[in-house]
């Protein structure tokens, strides 16, 4: 294997994981989306909505503040009690089933 063919490889293991993370990561923000609809008394296609929303909203800036943001305005707004800390807490849950998922597809 020459110097190129492991450079080839490697750049190529790089682009399956970045894939698989942002697959994963939107995977997660539908979970974390419906989790928060139901907390937030929606079912249905109005959950399904929400959750489109919070995808969504992961679009405003890298990283995962902009998720937590959407959905901390939108429980203090509709009176849901969780705290900083379970929210996060669950969008981190929600990444390693999204992950579980992916890689059992």
């Amino acid at each position: 294997m020459t110097m190129e063919d492991r450079e080839n490889a490697f750049e190529s293991k790089y682009a399956h994981d970045a894939e698989v993370r942002f697959r994963a990561e939107a995977r997660r923000n539908k979970l974390i989306g419906l989790w928060a609809a139901e907390k937030l008394g929606k079912t249905g296609e109005e959950a399904e909505a929400y959750a489109l929303e919070v995808i969504k909203a992961d679009f405003q800036e890298a990283g995962d503040d902009d998720v937590f943001r959407k959905i901390r305005a939108d429980f203090d707004a509709a009176g849901v009690d969780k705290s900083d800390h379970r929210i996060r807490r669950t969008m981190d849950e929600m990444l390693e089933e999204a992950i579980r998922q992916i890689q059992g597809s």
